[in-house]
Parts: structure tokens; sequence; C-alpha cells
């Protein structure tokens, strides 16, 4: 079952430690989960590693966990040739799609040579649920920052703009976020946003804001927006800990 209105749970998070398998799914995406609404069947969860070039290992930890949680995992690799003969179909039939980081930059330019850009939107109109960490975050926006091009730090401005807002992520655990996510905000260079700490996410109902979320105890969400005089004022945003 679809969720009732398009669904997006961006996140700087929803991943944590594991000392069997390495990692595992956090809160954050567990709370994507339920938010799909399956009714007691097992989820269909399609897992992208796209930004790190569809490593395997990522892959196969994500099947490792899927199985112990009883989910219906699958994943989606464009590298060298997507895995799937039925991308859309595919897609559509999941109830939640989860993205994990990398390269924003380069997961997006194979996205858009795929034509997976279109795909998801239908998807997201359609009520799957929409999730991911870092890169998996800024991709449903406007954009944000990246450091897909190298150690220091630039704007992507090209997201898929489901979302009509900018990201900040890891805006606590990467000093340079902060300061040049609120210098482009205030430039103009990307819209008005929403930042997140580290374990911290922003769920959307459609195109709104509804909630923000963490997945401990200290991780902050913030609206960033254009000030006066050429500056950027962030307001902190109430935080639900999961």
């Amino acid at each position: 079952m679809p969720a009732d209105v398009p669904t997006i749970l961006a996140t700087s998070g929803g991943i944590r430690r594991s000392a069997r398998l390495g990692w595992e799914p956090g809160a954050l995406t567990h709370h994507a989960v339920e938010l799909a609404g399956t009714g007691g069947r097992a989820p269909e969860v399609c897992f992208l590693a796209t930004a790190c070039g569809d490593d395997p290992n990522l892959i196969s930890t994500f099947y490792a966990n899927a199985a112990q949680l009883g989910w219906r995992g699958s994943h989606l690799s464009l590298f060298p040739m997507p895995n799937l003969a039925e991308v859309r179909e595919h897609l559509l039939a999941q109830d939640v799609v989860w993205v994990w980081g990398g390269s924003v930059a380069g997961m997006l330019a194979m996205w858009r040579l795929h034509e997976l850009d279109a795909i998801f939107r239908e998807a997201w109109e359609a009520g799957v649920v929409l999730t991911g960490v870092s890169a998996g975050s800024i991709c449903w926006h406007v954009g944000g920052t990246t450091d897909s091009f190298g150690p220091q730090l630039r704007p992507i401005t090209d997201g898929l703009g489901l979302l009509p807002h900018s990201n900040g992520v890891h805006y606590d655990s990467e000093p340079e976020r902060r300061p040049l996510f609120q210098r482009l905000i205030a430039e103009g260079t990307l819209p008005a946003g929403y930042a997140t700490d580290d374990g911290a996410g922003l769920l959307y109902r459609g195109t709104e804001l509804v909630e923000a979320l963490a997945e401990n105890g200290k991780a902050g969400a913030y609206r960033v927006e254009p000030g006066p005089d050429g500056t950027a004022v962030e307001t902190g945003l109430d935080v639900r800990r999961l």
C-alpha cells in the first residue's frame, strides 16, 4: 500500500554500526518503512548505491539486513548496465526506495542518463516513500553542498527538484558545510532550504516539511533562508526524537 501522499524522508542518517554486518538500518530508515504502511505484509524495499558506483559490498550487506528484518529487498544497479529489465515497473511496485550516499553529482548524471529522474517523480507521485542519506537526501531537493568534485565543497544546483528547497547535510560533522550552505543561500545560488545534523531527517508530505526527526539525542535540523543585506538567517526546528 503506498503512502497516502507523496512522501520523502531526507536524512543525514538512517544507518548505524552493526557488530555482525558492519552497518544496519537506523531508526530513520525504519521510520521510512513504517510510513509506507504495508499493513503487516513484508515491505518491498529497493536499495540504490549509485552514488558509490553500485558497490557490491554495500548491496550484499543491504540484502543481509533485509533478510534479518523480514523485508523483501531488491536493488537497482546501473553499472555496467541496469540489472533490471523493467526499471520503471520495478520502482513503481516498491513501498520504499532507499538511496545511499556518495557522489551526488555522479549519481544524478547516471540517473538522468537512464531517465530515472522522470521515473522517480512518477514513483513519488504514486506514493512510493523515497528516503536516503547524504547524496540520497540532497538528490530530491533543488541542490545543496557536495564533495563530489573533490575535498573542497562546492554547490550542486541540479537536483531532481521534487522538493523546491535546498538541502544541507552533515551540518554538524563537517565544518565547511554550514558556512557554505548559508553563503549559497544568502547570495541566491541556492533557494531557501533545510539542513540536518548527522542523525537527523526531514519528513516531507508533498513539497511541505511537516516534521524534523532524529535518531539520537543531540542531532538538530534547521531552516535557512535569505536575510537582509546579503546574509542568511538560520532557525532551529523542533525535532522529534525517535
